[in-house]
């Protein structure tokens, strides 16, 4: 996944990279450094960025983790009710 980038623009084999992600899950990092990837090659190489967007690798996933809510243990869930 993290490759596409470099596929899209033929810049395979060109270019090293040394990325820190901290945070989220696997692929989520994944996607991260891919984003990455394609804004740095769009910043050395303008030419390069009709085939990185072609491929839609600009697009942030803008999901994020909802707050916590004050009286709740989580965002959304509740304290067991008790009648008695």
């Amino acid at each position: 996944m993290i490759n596409q980038p470099l596929e899209a623009s033929d810049n395979l084999g060109k270019w090293d990279f040394r990325i820190t992600v901290k945070g989220g899950g696997f692929s989520g990092q994944a996607g991260a450094i891919l984003h990455g990837i394609a804004r740095a090659l769009v910043h050395a190489d303008p030419d390069s960025k009709p085939a990185l967007s072609r491929n839609k690798f600009f697009t942030r996933d803008s999901r994020m983790v909802e707050r916590k809510k004050p009286g709740r243990p989580k965002a959304r869930k509740r304290f067991q009710f008790s009648k008695r």
